[in-house]
């Protein structure tokens, strides 16, 4: 299946919970899915720059263990585009379950 569309969702969820860099993010999601999401360096991190760029995220660098990493905040326009995407992602998802359950 192609998730790829909702990556900039779950994204925004993640840091819904608070400022996070792009490889916890990427653990947090595959955790959070028991595994079944996986989103590579290729395509996490074009997204986390499209969403800052479109003004959803806002980012600033940070030292952790002597390493740089670049900490994504939501922004709250990040945080209006999240709730109108679950709501979305949630009537969708339960039309393709109506469908899929043969209950609709």
């Amino acid at each position: 299946m192609n998730l790829k569309g909702s990556l900039s969702t779950l994204i925004l969820e993640v840091l819904s919970h608070g400022p996070s860099h792009g490889y916890e993010i990427a653990t947090s999601i595959k955790r959070r899915s028991a595994g079944v999401l996986d989103f590579k360096e290729g395509t996490l991190y074009p997204t986390l720059h499209t969403l800052e760029r479109d003004g959803m995220l806002t980012s600033e660098t940070d030292i952790e263990n002597g390493r740089t990493r670049r900490y994504y905040k939501l922004t709250e326009k990040g945080s209006k585009t999240l709730q109108k995407s679950t709501l979305e992602w949630e009537r969708v998802s339960g039309a393709i379950s109506g469908i899929l359950g043969g209950t609709a």
